[in-house]
């Protein structure tokens, strides 16, 4: 590093890579290192180990810009936390990370990790994953003590509804998660902040992310918070309708009633690999097109459109 400027240091790995990802997206190099050039990440270190982050000399000064324009306080030269971007969301899920990177890597759409040319930004598809175990392990648990006595095709139907892509998204939305997604520029022109798909698996990272950093413990307590009011409905016959999420024959009602034809649901696209393709299913009623859903198979995508129909075709209805 002899040919290098140091321009900052910390005992913090987390801080030290948001630091590092700060520069690098303003086209600012950057070395990092701990105690010695040979200890270059990735490596692990230990909280009280300095890491260093040094650029080339005529990119010093206006690194040292960058970074103290991110600081909570630049009121001297010491090494402060910079700015947590997450802090609201932490507010609304009522849970603080001891590790931000961690929320940070659940909340990164693979658009965004496949735009990084450097190849260090990984996607939460396998927080996704894990998520998903976590949430059915804790929901079945929620389910085998609120209801001991009913069968288990009765908690397997209530479980599926709950855990749901369209029931997650709507959780992913009262939390407004769409808003703290790391997305690439084409999926954030698209909408993708508002695309179903997108927030049912970002939150089931979320809650792999809160796993992780917390343990069970943590993150059974954020699930019982936001899916607890749900499976505290489950006994009444109405509430019980509805973790079905049969939005298709809900909306083949709605049309029969008012005097239209039958909806005809359409592939729109299929992209993927086989293990992770994603199905976009086009409604139509009448000839015209009214909604477009997306998610892990025909039969979710085919529900999410008919939900977003039936939404579109009530508000338009007379009253």
């Amino acid at each position: 590093m002899s040919d290098l400027t140091v321009v900052f240091r910390s005992a913090s790995d987390i801080e030290a890579r948001v630091v590092r990802g700060l520069l690098e997206s303003h086209g600012i190099e950057s070395l990092v290192s701990q105690g010695s050039p040979r200890s270059i990440f990735p490596v692990q270190v230990d909280s009280i180990a300095e890491i260093r982050i040094a650029v080339r000399p005529e990119d010093a000064d206006e690194a040292r810009r960058l970074i103290d324009s991110h600081r909570i306080d630049p009121a001297d030269g010491r090494v402060i936390p910079l700015r947590n971007e997450f802090a609201a969301l932490e507010r609304r899920i009522g849970y603080t990370f001891r590790d931000p990177g961690l929320l940070e890597h659940a909340l990164t759409h693979t658009s965004r990790a496949n735009e990084d040319v450097s190849g260090g930004v990984i996607d939460n598809e396998s927080l996704e994953f894990l998520g998903d175990a976590v949430l059915g392990f804790v929901v079945a648990d929620m389910l085998f003590t609120r209801f001991p006595r009913h069968s288990e095709g009765y908690k397997s139907k209530v479980k599926a509804g709950i855990v749901s892509a369209a029931s997650l998204a709507r959780l992913a939305e009262e939390i407004d998660l769409g808003r703290f997604v790391l997305l690439g520029r084409g999926e954030e022109k698209t909408g993708g902040r508002h695309k179903h798909a997108i927030l049912a698996d970002s939150f089931e990272a979320l809650i792999a992310s809160i796993y992780l950093d917390g343990g069970i413990e943590a993150a059974s307590v954020f699930i019982v918070s936001r899916l607890g009011p749900l499976i505290a409905g489950a006994g009444d016959q109405a509430a019980e309708a509805s973790f079905t999420d049969d939005w298709k024959s809900a909306l083949q009602e709605f049309l029969q009633a008012s005097g239209r034809g039958l909806p005809v649901y359409r592939v729109a696209s299929a992209e993927g690999p086989d293990h992770r393709k994603r199905f976009a299913v086009e409604l139509v009623v009448g000839g015209d097109v009214v909604a477009r859903g997306e998610g892990k198979s025909k039969k979710e995508a085919e529900q999410l459109a008919a939900r977003q129909a039936l939404s579109h075709l009530r508000d338009d209805a007379p009253a």
